[in-house]
């Protein structure tokens, strides 16, 4: 794994999460190849050294250069301040979508008991405790898997080996510097006439990178002579005019506030506002949370241009648009600024206020043509959204807001495949005294919605009637009829057909007489259908699929219409035309994939697999079946244990079992089940509907199922998930 001293990576990316380089990696050779043995003889490995130092650059660059077969994973915790959402940040990292109530660390652990896989733990020095006892217990369940956690201290777990880094030596510091200063300044060069005082600047900056980096911004206004100058007399203010070395922790300090004094007024007062932020951020939260009381929201702008050039912020380019971004060192500089001068508390409300109208704003424009949008913004902001909640369920009477908060993501959590992180916060708000019954009742009815999709019936039932009684009682009849809506949910997926009709039927009157169209609604009707469908009225079913259709065509709204279609390839599939069937299921796997829905997801998977069968292909189908048996685990009880939902599932098998022999069919179910979610969902989408060569002929109409429950011809029902 040893690389050139100084290099872009070039070579093929490591599979995984790691963070791309935007500019040269510079020196450390010799390092990389001890930290390169150390994980050839260590399971666990932490690199350990002073902030500022380069230690999470340098594991990211030592771990791209491992050989794992399935790949490198970075977790930032820098960002994460409850213990408690370490093993669902380590989770989010690994790409993991699990909808059911499994505690997150039970998730990892099925993950990694087979794979051969190294874990990169970055910043976790504030979480020793709770990252020391996860990796302990990934360590001893899951032999193929390799550690390297990064922070200011050792975790502590027995078999650590500790790799302290240094700073950088004083040739590879002077090459860093140039190397920087020539991307800022593009006349810049290394020559003899400056190459004294750059080496001279490197020392007294000890070579720690991130100090060298701040002082290079500064080279816009200031020679290198210049830039000694002006540290040198900063530095012989600390050491009483004498040539002694400051500890390096001092070092580093004083060169960021070294910096920070030579920022306007107006930058060093931005610098500590921008602290309150939690991971990226962008300009519009930047302006509303810190303009005002001495810097203009209209000036923002420009003062953050002014930082970015002098390296104290970063630019990056996401999914969600142009982030900005402090390092955590210098971020906690800013705090520390903005707690001396007594404006903390306030922004930190600012903070919250603006999230909370980010995530209220975005409730909203999920029944739109934005949904993607709207995914990829709340997946950017989680740090931040995060941060808000905590404030919320931390601060004294601002319980309220926080049950306002986690209601308010309902969409996220259950239309993006985040229930388990969902139901943290949510019963986290519940727990606490409110004074606003209308926040507690949809931190209810979310929490009972949540439940029912993890398939964990008694405490779905429990938070639901809490909400009906309690909305009954207060007349809030928006309430009602969420906890109506989700009761009858419940019912489907139990197999109470008659009681999820009735049910089902009243909530969507309560919605009509109330004026509420939102994708709720819309779900509250593809779940009648199922109903209508499994007690064998598919005309029915179709007729409130098709006006769903149509309204999410008319609103944009994309997720909703993913089970609506699964409703109609349904009854494509029983009327015989496979064609028309697998049209509409590419669409709807397409659309939930895409939103990491993973129920609607493998609920598709399904069908598709009796389609497969169906079209003459039992070995592929076999296949289909197995990947979404590996799905399941992550989403609750398979099929939701229904005999209803079970019917198109048990038909494919029969057919499969039938044309291939057991022994045949078991092998392609467990190479199905090898696959991962994004190859199965690939597999899936990528099949044309014509009959592979060797194919054996099937009948078009399915034959009559005598397995399943009285009167439910059909096969499925799409979805309560929504």
């Amino acid at each position: 794994m040893q690389r050139s001293h100084r290099s872009r990576r070039s070579d093929p990316p490591v599979p995984g999460n790691l963070p791309l380089e935007l500019d040269a990696f510079v020196g450390r050779s010799a390092e990389l190849t001890r930290l390169a043995e150390a994980l050839e003889t260590a399971r666990l490995v932490t690199v350990t050294g002073m902030g500022g130092v380069g230690k999470s650059r340098f594991a990211a660059r030592a771990a791209a250069g491992t050989d794992v077969c399935d790949g490198a994973w970075r977790v930032e915790l820098a960002t994460v301040h409850d213990p408690g959402l370490v093993e669902y940040a380590v989770v989010e990292a690994l790409g993991l979508t699990d909808q059911t109530s499994r505690p997150p660390r039970q998730v990892l652990l099925d993950h990694l008991a087979e794979r051969q896989l190294l874990l990169v733990l970055d910043g976790f020095e504030h979480l020793v405790e709770a990252c020391a006892s996860l990796v302990g217990a990934l360590l001893r369940r899951a032999p193929g898997l390799r550690v390297l956690a990064v922070g200011r201290r050792p975790l502590d777990v027995e078999g650590e080996r500790l790799f302290p880094l240094a700073p950088l030596a004083e040739a590879e510091a002077v090459e860093l510097f140039a190397d920087r200063a020539a991307a800022r300044v593009p006349e810049f060069t290394l020559h003899d006439g400056n190459r004294s005082d750059v080496r001279e600047v490197c020392r007294r900056l000890d070579g720690i990178p991130l100090a060298v980096e701040l002082a290079v911004g500064r080279l816009g206004a200031l020679s290198p002579g210049q830039l000694l100058s002006r540290l040198e007399d900063r530095f012989r203010l600390l050491t009483g005019g004498g040539r002694d070395a400051l500890p390096r922790h001092q070092t580093l300090r004083t060169a960021i506030g070294w910096s920070h004094e030579l920022c306007t007024p107006e930058e060093r007062l931005l610098w500590s506002r921008l602290s309150v932020f939690a991971g990226q951020l962008d300009l519009e939260a930047a302006e509303y949370v810190c303009g005002g009381e001495g810097l203009h929201a209209d000036d923002v702008l420009d003062v953050l241009g002014e930082l970015l050039a002098q390296s104290v912020l970063s630019r990056q380019e996401t999914a969600a648009g142009v982030r900005y971004r402090m390092l955590d060192t210098v971020r906690a500089y800013g705090a520390d600024w903005l707690e001396a001068a007594g404006d903390a508390e306030r922004l930190r409300r600012r903070h919250r206020d603006w999230y909370m109208g980010l995530a209220t704003w975005c409730e909203l424009d999920w029944f739109s043509p934005r949904q993607g949008e709207v995914a990829a913004r709340v997946e950017t902001e989680l740090p931040n959204l995060r941060r808000a909640l905590d404030h919320c369920l931390t601060e004294q009477g601002e319980a309220h807001l926080g049950q306002y908060l986690a209601g308010t993501l309902w969409f996220y959590w259950v239309g993006c495949g985040r229930l388990s992180e969902g139901r943290h916060w949510l019963e986290r708000s519940i727990e606490l005294d409110g004074d606003r019954d209308q926040s507690r009742l949809k931190a209810l009815w979310v929490l009972g919605y949540v439940a029912v999709l993890q398939g964990d019936t008694v405490p779905a039932l429990s938070a639901l009637q809490e909400c009906r009684e309690e909305a009954e009682r207060s007349g809030d009849a928006i309430a009602v009829a969420y906890a109506e809506h989700r009761t009858g949910c419940l019912a489907l997926v139990t197999d109470d057909m008659a009681r999820a009709e009735a049910l089902l039927r009243s909530a969507l009157d309560r919605y009509h007489e109330i004026g509420e169209l939102n994708s709720n609604v819309l779900m509250g009707q593809v779940e009648l259908a199922m109903t209508l469908a499994f007690q064998g009225d598919l005309p029915g079913a179709v007729r409130l699929c098709e006006d769903v259709r149509q309204v999410c065509e008319d609103h944009g709204e994309r997720w909703a219409l993913a089970y609506a279609l699964y409703v109609l390839a349904y009854e494509a599939l029983t009327d015989g035309d496979t064609a028309r069937t697998r049209v509409l299921l590419t669409e709807c796997l397409a659309i939930a994939h895409t939103f990491r829905d993973l129920l609607g997801t493998v609920l598709a998977i399904e069908l598709l697999a009796l389609v497969t069968a169906v079209e003459g292909d039992p070995a592929e189908a076999a296949v289909l079946q197995g990947a979404a048996s590996g799905m399941w685990p992550s989403v609750g009880l398979p099929l939701f244990g229904s005999a209803y939902y079970n019917a198109p599932h048990e038909r494919c098998e029969a057919l499969a079992r039938d044309r291939l022999g057991e022994v045949r069919y078991e092998e392609c179910v467990r190479a199905g089940a090898r696959l991962g979610q994004d190859t199965s969902v690939a597999r899936a989408l990528g099949r044309t509907g014509e009959a592979p060569l060797g194919a054996v002929p099937s009948p078009r109409r399915l034959p009559p199922d005598t397995r399943k429950p009285a009167a439910s011809p059909t096969p499925k029902g799409g979805e309560t998930t929504g």
